[in-house]
């Protein structure tokens, strides 16, 4: 889908604010090494069935603004190292550089987790950002299995080859679940973005509290993952909830 063309869930008003359907005030998980808050962007293209932000699917999902979270980031100078744009999907945002901007100039850093749906976006904010954490779900081939939307692999391995390129510290991660990704295929995954050039990769086990509800209550384990492919990277880690 052309840039220039308006996506499911992202509005191309310039006047449009930035919508967010909450803000966590402090986290040290979601972007690793930082003390930070989290800012969560409603809208997004893609229907995966994992996603527990389902709810922020929806720009009607908003319940807060730009100027909360600066308010918020105002009384944290000092102590917080940044924000962490999530999702739903950033991207999706057309307010999401002027609102990476006044972050950063309250001295903050700023980090964005996402899919890569649309690449042309996330060019244009990539020098902006300290540390991407960057969704890869599935082989090119099989993303529509995933969320739904054809074409969402290409738009996801040009996203990431650009964040690759863009020298920007990231970290490749997998939700698996094993009714949507083979062994095979996972696999066959860990190897396409090594290939890439992808240094740091996590295996983050399904977990079923917080879905819609759609998907068998089945996981993963350490010893599902193909033999091998930890030794892709230079950073791999599996993630149980």
């Amino acid at each position: 889908m052309p840039a220039s063309e308006p996506m499911p869930g992202c509005a191309r008003s310039s006047r449009s604010p930035l919508r967010l359907g909450d803000i966590v005030p402090f986290t040290t998980v979601d972007w690793p090494g930082r003390l930070a808050a989290v800012a969560f962007c409603v809208g997004c293209p893609w229907r995966c069935p994992y996603c527990q932000n389902h709810l922020l699917w929806s720009p009607d999902a908003a319940t807060s603004t730009l100027d909360d979270l600066l308010a918020l980031m105002r009384e944290r100078q000092g102590l917080l190292d940044g924000v962490v744009f999530s999702g739903g999907e950033p991207l999706m945002q057309e307010a999401l550089p002027d609102a990476i901007a006044q972050v950063r100039s309250l001295g903050f850093e700023v980090a964005l987790h996402t899919g890569g749906a649309d690449p042309a976006r996330l060019e244009a904010i990539l020098p902006q950002l300290s540390w991407v954490g960057f969704d890869v779900k599935a082989p090119w081939d099989a993303y529509e299995r995933i969320t739904g939307v054809p074409g969402s692999g290409d738009a996801a391995r040009e996203s990431l080859r650009l964040v690759l390129a863009s020298g920007v510290a990231m970290e490749a991660r997998t939700t698996w679940h094993p009714a949507l990704l083979s062994t095979a295929e996972v696999e066959r995954l860990a190897r396409d973005i090594a290939q890439e050039g992808v240094r740091s990769w996590a295996v983050q086990a399904y977990r079923h509290v917080g879905t819609d509800g759609s998907l068998p209550r089945e996981t993963v384990y350490p010893s599902d993952v193909p033999e091998g492919v930890a030794g892709l990277f230079e950073s791999y880690e599996f993630r149980r909830a």
